[in-house]
């Protein structure tokens, strides 16, 4: 195991595009780190400079206090899990996973221990004799981690190893592979661009917009305290509500609504100001208590089974995706069938409650629960 440690490392492609730009970022020794961020946000680039893969324009990559930045990816002592498995098709599970090992020139008793300890370890034993081609998605998959748990390396490099599985075997594998790092307590940097598999699998992770990291922390602590709009809108899911609001001494208003505001959750501005609110959707409920309502038009609801999704507009035109930083790749992806400009707001309410489309329902939602964002900069604004 090893700690890993970026110096402000970047990469510039021949167009002039800075696909990294300026990252420093520190992973603990047996950490697992996750890199999230929306497609060419630069995380797999990282990877690929940490792993070798990539050239640095600028800064440097240390790996167990040893400088690597200029060794080759095959003296960096890290495995890579790629994407698409990389398995070679003539060669059984056995060979595949005794492959690295043989290159490295492993004496054959200790590489035969190591593909029997690797392949008990991730229940392939009965799969040993057997081609990739004979294989099912999920086989090919712990063959791959196998792979490069057998060279016992410093550290895993996964770059979204999980996408080309079905959801079902996401979920079991997303398991699997979180018992794995508690067993082997090796250093472990995953990128993916599913905000579910980052929350659920990282100890800290990385939100990357542009090359740069926007917030590094634990899962709960991104959740609960985004840095800026863009980590507020790419976590969570469904995603927060957002809506332009104004703010005065002790209440926030919005389409002809007013929340008073307690002294701790109110952001430290003066007078009366624009922000932009945000909502969590599970902070919605059935009005049933002392908190103050919303009055919403139902115009749709997703039943889930265990809770549903009720979407009711609000009289408050729609934020742009340059408004949210861009974490909506554009404003395509979130036009909608039937035109209308007005903001949608999304409750995540239990199910059996029995909510219908055409319904005015009161919710209920709670200030002190309430995110507040600067309106020029998106940057969070905290008591």
């Amino acid at each position: 195991m090893a700690e890993i440690v970026l110096e402000e490392v970047s990469k510039v492609y021949a167009d002039s595009v800075r696909a990294v730009d300026a990252v420093s970022l520190v992973v603990d020794d047996g950490e697992f780190l996750v890199l999230v961020g929306p497609s060419g946000c630069g995380k797999s680039t990282l990877l690929r400079m940490i792993a070798g893969l990539e050239e640095l324009d600028g800064g440097r990559v240390l790996i167990g206090d040893r400088d690597v930045t200029a060794v080759p990816p095959r003296a960096r002592d890290v495995a890579m899990v790629f994407q698409n498995y990389a398995l070679y098709p003539h060669m059984t599970v056995r060979e595949n996973l005794g492959y690295g090992l043989k290159v490295a020139r492993v004496p054959k008793a200790d590489a035969a221990r190591r593909i029997e300890r690797v392949a008990h370890l991730l229940s392939l034993d009965e799969l040993l004799d057997r081609k990739p081609g004979q294989l099912s998605g999920g086989q090919r998959q712990r063959t791959a981690m196998g792979r490069a748990i057998v060279r016992e390396p410093q550290a895993f490099l996964m770059d979204e190893p999980l996408s080309n599985l079905d959801a079902k075997l996401r979920v079991s594998m997303r398991a699997s592979l979180s018992q794995l790092h508690a067993r082997l307590k090796t250093t472990t940097v995953y990128v993916t661009h599913d905000q579910t598999e980052a929350m659920t699998l990282g100890q800290r992770v990385a939100v990357m917009r542009d090359g740069r990291v926007q917030q590094l922390d634990t899962p709960q602590t991104l959740y609960q305290r985004p840095a800026n709009l863009f980590v507020a809108a790419f976590i969570g899911s469904p995603s927060m509500n957002l809506v332009e609001a104004q703010l005065d001494d002790d209440a926030v208003e919005f389409d002809g609504h007013r929340f008073p505001l307690d002294r701790v959750n109110r952001p430290p501005t003066k007078g009366r100001s624009r922000v932009i609110l945000g909502i969590r959707p599970e902070d919605f409920a059935i009005a049933t208590n002392g908190l103050p309502r919303i009055e919403a038009d139902v115009t749709v609801v997703e039943d889930l089974g265990s809770d549903a999704h009720v979407i009711f507009p609000i009289d408050a035109p729609r934020l742009r995706a340059a408004d949210l930083g861009a974490a909506r790749e554009s404003d395509e992806e979130d036009e909608q069938l039937l035109a209308d400009t007005r903001t949608q707001f999304n409750a995540r309410i239990d199910a059996r409650v029995g909510v219908q489309p055409g319904e005015r329902i009161q919710l209920s939602v709670d200030p002190a629960r309430f995110h507040f964002f600067d309106i020029e900069t998106g940057i969070a604004l905290r008591a």
